[in-house]
């Protein structure tokens, strides 16, 4: 049998139809998304619930669908932005920057700006394009692939990150980024020699996506200030987070969560979460999709050690599943130098690793035939590694660090 929720998950959920005969077998099955979208919104409908829809109290959203299909949710407006608002504000290091009147600008995908655009279009009195959020959060920006960023463009954003700064009196910001889409900044900055046109931030947030190691550290050399990890998802709000040392520390208000194990003896688990933040969509056991690994390989939520990636893009292996963050450590292992990287699989014995570097210098024969190796006893597979000067960004605005098998076998 599955274990039963807690009196007051049960008193969130009794009147809920999902939840019916899990209520009246006492017994709780791991939630998955199908079941979730699976005779919608219908399955979700209470009394209660039907009165907020028309109130206006709960509304219809989409899930962004970067990490997985886009799913229909109902929940409180703005409920993902005033879990990470509260988040910000209690967090021990951005905390006091919050509450000192610093403001945020984020810099992810352009997917992000454009809905943030579209949301504006609909206010009264709408300016076309507006990227202000709120009082409190500018979106930069608005090309798909960063890489492609020229210099105007580079420009335009440092020209707005200085009005943010300028209008604190210490010059204070936070900046909540995609890391890859921060490093390619940085990168683009130092190449056109920029830097005294650049503000530093008070404190940096990446909350998007993986992180590569690398891709972090940099950051923290360029930077020299805060560099937080944010974990949580568009249908649960935040659920970790990590200090400027980079340990996580959970943040379960109105939440709980359990660990299970991919495959026995993988050290990976599956993050399955209950949570009634949300009042109208309560999760009871739901599968996140994300994986992470414990300090001591235990199945203890209180001991994470790392996100590892999306339990959908695990690399099978003869030595059992491979994550995203065990090709990341092998990689930051031989060189710090990497910044994007993917993996392809050729057929079912090789692959290849294509990456770029934060200079653009390809890395030295020894570094390259080390991470050869390091990488075939990773994969079980026939491994190459190859430099390249662009990897293309993703339709959804994100990177992926593994693709599927190369029908051309090239």
């Amino acid at each position: 049998m599955n274990p039963v929720p807690s009196a007051d998950v049960l008193e969130h959920i009794r009147d809920i139809p999902l939840y019916r005969a899990s209520i009246e077998r006492g017994d709780f099955p791991i939630l998955e998304k199908p079941e979730i979208a699976r005779g919608f919104p219908d399955n979700w409908m209470t009394p209660e619930l039907a009165r907020a829809l028309e109130t206006g109290e709960a509304e219809f959203v989409l899930s962004t669908g970067t990490n997985h299909a886009r799913m229909q949710l109902i929940r409180p407006p703005y409920f993902l932005l005033r879990s990470y608002y509260r988040l910000w504000s209690e967090h021990p290091d951005l905390g006091p920057l919050w509450h000192d009147g610093a403001r945020r600008i984020s810099l992810t995908t352009v997917l992000a700006t454009e809905h943030v655009a579209r949301v504006n279009s609909h206010k009264p009195g709408a300016t076309p394009g507006e990227r202000w959020l709120d009082d409190r959060t500018l979106y930069l920006n608005r090309r798909l692939d960063p890489a492609e960023w020229d210099r105007p463009e580079v420009e335009r954003m440092l020209a707005e990150i200085r009005e943010v700064s300028a209008a604190h009196p210490q010059g204070s910001y936070l900046l909540d980024c995609s890391g890859y889409h921060l490093a390619h900044l940085v990168g683009k900055v130092t190449e056109w020699g920029l830097w005294d046109d650049f503000p530093r931030p008070s404190g940096i947030v990446h909350a998007y996506e993986y992180t590569p190691l690398n891709v972090r550290a940099h950051l923290r050399d360029r930077f020299g200030c805060p560099v937080i990890d944010l974990f949580g998802s568009t249908e649960l709000g935040y659920l970790f987070y990590s200090d400027a040392e980079g340990a996580y520390r959970p943040y379960l208000h109105d939440m709980s969560v359990e660990l299970i194990p991919v495959e026995p003896g993988s050290g990976i688990h599956s993050l399955i979460v209950t949570s009634i933040r949300n009042p109208y969509m309560p999760l009871v056991r739901y599968r996140s999709g994300d994986c992470v690994r414990t300090r001591d390989g235990s199945d203890d939520p209180r001991r994470i050690a790392s996100f590892c990636g999306r339990e959908k893009e695990l690399l099978a292996t003869p030595d059992g599943p491979v994550a995203q963050a065990d090709l990341d450590a092998r990689i930051t292992a031989v060189s710090p130098e990497v910044f994007l990287h993917q993996l392809h699989l050729l057929g079912d014995d090789r692959c290849r690793l294509r990456f770029t570097t934060f200079d653009g210098a390809p890395l030295t024969p020894a570094q390259e035939a080390q991470l050869t190796v390091s990488l075939g006893a990773l994969t079980g597979r026939a491994a190459a590694v190859e430099h390249r000067k662009h990897i293309p960004i993703g339709r959804s605005g994100k990177y992926a660090w593994l693709t599927a098998p190369d029908p051309a076998g090239s």
